[in-house]
C-alpha cells in the first residue's frame, strides 16, 4: 500500500496555498473589525431562511480566534494537496478547486442551518469547506493520482476518526473558539460527506487528470 507524506509547504500545489491563505489572511484583514462586521459575515440559520443567503459563503472567511484560523488553514494546506493535484494545477484545475472548496463550505452551511432553522447565534469559519478537502482527500488517498471509492478504507477510518472528535467538540463545547463561542460541529460532518460525493463530479469536470476512477 502507497502512503503519502506530509506535504512540505513549499512544496504544495498552488490551489492548496490559496485556500490556506483566504483563511489566515481574511482573518488577520478582520482582527480589527467591527463585532457588527463580524455579524453581518455569519450566517444566522434564522436570517439564512428569511433571505440572507450570502452568510453561507461569507462565513468561510471568518474566525473566532488565530487558533482557529490556523488550524483551518493547516488542515486546508494537508487536504487540499491531494485534492489540488488530481484536479489539475493550471488555471481551469485551479478555478475547479476553488469551486469545489466553496461548495463544500456552502453544503455543510446550508446543511447545519436546515438542522437549526431558528437559531440566531451566527456561525463562523472555513470548517465545512475544509472538511469537504478531507472527504475528498480521503478517497484520492486510496487510489493515489485518482478516485477510489466511496466506502474506501481510509475513507472510513478518516469519516470515523471525524466523527469521534466531533463529537467530543460537541461536549466540550468551544474548544476551537478559545471560550468565543459553541462549535458548529454538524456542519463539519456535512461537509466531509459532501467531498465524498462531491470529488466525483468535479474530477471528471476537471478533465483529464480527474478521468481515472474505481469502482464504487
Amino acid at each position: 500500500m502507497t502512503t503519502q507524506r506530509p506535504e512540505p509547504i513549499f512544496n504544495a500545489p498552488w490551489p492548496a496555498l490559496l485556500a490556506a491563505a483566504s483563511i489566515i489572511g481574511t482573518h488577520a484583514l478582520l482582527l480589527s473589525a467591527s463585532q457588527e462586521t463580524v455579524v453581518s459575515l455569519a450566517l444566522i440559520p434564522r436570517d439564512f431562511w428569511e433571505g440572507a443567503w450570502t452568510g453561507v459563503v461569507t462565513m468561510m472567511f471568518v474566525h473566532g480566534s488565530w487558533v482557529h484560523a490556523l488550524m483551518n488553514g493547516a488542515f486546508a494546506l494537508a487536504f487540499g494537496a491531494p485534492v489540488a493535484r488530481l484536479l489539475g494545477l493550471n488555471g481551469r484545475g485551479g478555478g475547479i478547486f476553488c469551486l469545489f472548496y466553496l461548495a463544500c463550505g456552502v453544503a455543510s452551511g446550508i446543511g447545519y442551518a436546515a438542522i437549526h432553522p431558528d437559531r440566531t447565534a451566527a456561525v463562523i469559519g472555513a470548517s465545512g469547506a475544509v472538511s469537504g478537502l478531507m472527504g475528498a482527500a480521503a478517497r484520492v488517498m486510496d487510489s493515489p493520482g485518482q478516485v477510489g471509492p466511496m466506502f474506501g478504507p481510509r475513507v472510513l477510518s478518516l469519516g470515523l476518526g471525524w466523527l469521534v472528535v466531533n463529537l467530543v467538540m460537541a461536549v466540550t463545547g468551544s474548544l476551537l473558539t478559545m471560550g468565543a463561542g459553541g462549535v458548529a460541529w454538524e456542519a463539519h460532518l456535512i461537509g466531509f460527506v459532501a467531498g465524498v460525493l462531491m470529488i466525483g463530479p468535479f474530477a471528471r469536470w476537471a478533465g483529464p487528470t480527474g478521468e481515472a476512477f474505481k469502482p464504487e
